[in-house]
């Protein structure tokens, strides 16, 4: 610590030197956890309007893009229940084309433990069980990873709030979340967030380098029920390869009587 006394100054500005030292350190200090809490909070606001919704059952267009622009489309349903107390359920079949088809994705997202999740390979009448060290791997040969298939479940990150800004003509936060599990393939997110409905607008992915790594962007968002916003178009772009993926939701249906019972291993083997 700087030693004033040395410079003979009067008690009376020695004091109120230090004074200022100790508010400004407490300042800035107050700063750093007031955007933590308002990352906190924005994140449970933007939970809190996505709850109840029960199940869905979507219809989708995968479409797989290289850097030459090049494509290739799969189709597939999307069924996903809603569960109290832990994170969400999904199951992906594949439909459209042959090499893929009878494919399924089971997920059991956690907010504080390891995410379950499963593959059912047809061509090898087998069940296979995704490792949480190969979560940052890619879904299906697309630009999503394994891990960017769960629910958003607040528990699994630390926020901060970093500043405001309009995106797309939007009033929007801008929150940096920070995955806690170690063999998540990320070392940030940073989210837009806009204002008036809390829906994500973009997300900006930084691997464990530090160096950007894809953009999600969400478009056309469609209100259900009168409560839940989803995008019906979204776009992961890898700024590293110049690959990308669209999903392109065609229709999408809420209560539609799903239960745990059409989310369990075996409804892997019998998807179609």
């Amino acid at each position: 610590m700087l030693n004033l006394n040395r410079f003979k100054l009067p008690q009376y500005v020695i004091q109120l030197s230090l004074l200022l030292l100790v508010t400004s350190s407490y300042s800035t200090l107050s700063l750093a956890q007031n955007a933590e809490d308002k990352g906190l909070s924005i994140a449970k606001e933007r939970k809190s309007r996505d709850i109840g919704w029960s199940d869905s059952v979507a219809d989708t267009s995968m479409i797989l893009r290289n850097p030459r622009g090049d494509e290739t489309e799969r189709k597939m349903r999307v069924k996903s229940l809603e569960v109290q107390s832990d994170g969400d359920k999904g199951l992906t079949i594949f439909d459209q084309p042959l090499d893929v088809k009878g494919t399924a994705f089971l997920n059991f997202s956690h907010p504080l433990e390891a995410d379950d999740q499963w593959m059912y390979l047809p061509k090898l009448k087998r069940v296979k069980s995704i490792q949480s060290k190969n979560k940052s791997g890619p879904f299906m040969g697309s630009e999503f990873a394994f891990e960017d298939m769960s629910s958003f479940e607040i528990e699994k990150f630390k926020f901060k709030y970093l500043r405001d800004e309009n995106y797309q003509e939007q009033d929007s936060f801008v929150i940096e979340q920070t995955p806690l599990d170690d063999d998540s393939g990320y070392s940030k997110m940073i989210t837009w967030v806009d204002k008036q409905h809390y829906r994500a607008l973009k997300t900006e992915y930084y691997d464990r380098k530090n160096s950007l790594l894809k953009i999600l962007t969400m478009h056309n968002y469609q209100l259900y029920i009168d409560k839940y916003w989803r995008p019906m178009e979204l776009r992961m772009e890898n700024r590293q390869t110049g690959k990308s993926t669209d999903l392109i939701t065609h229709s999408l249906k809420f209560n539609t009587g799903l239960s745990d019972n059409d989310f369990d291993k075996d409804s892997l083997m019998r998807a179609r």
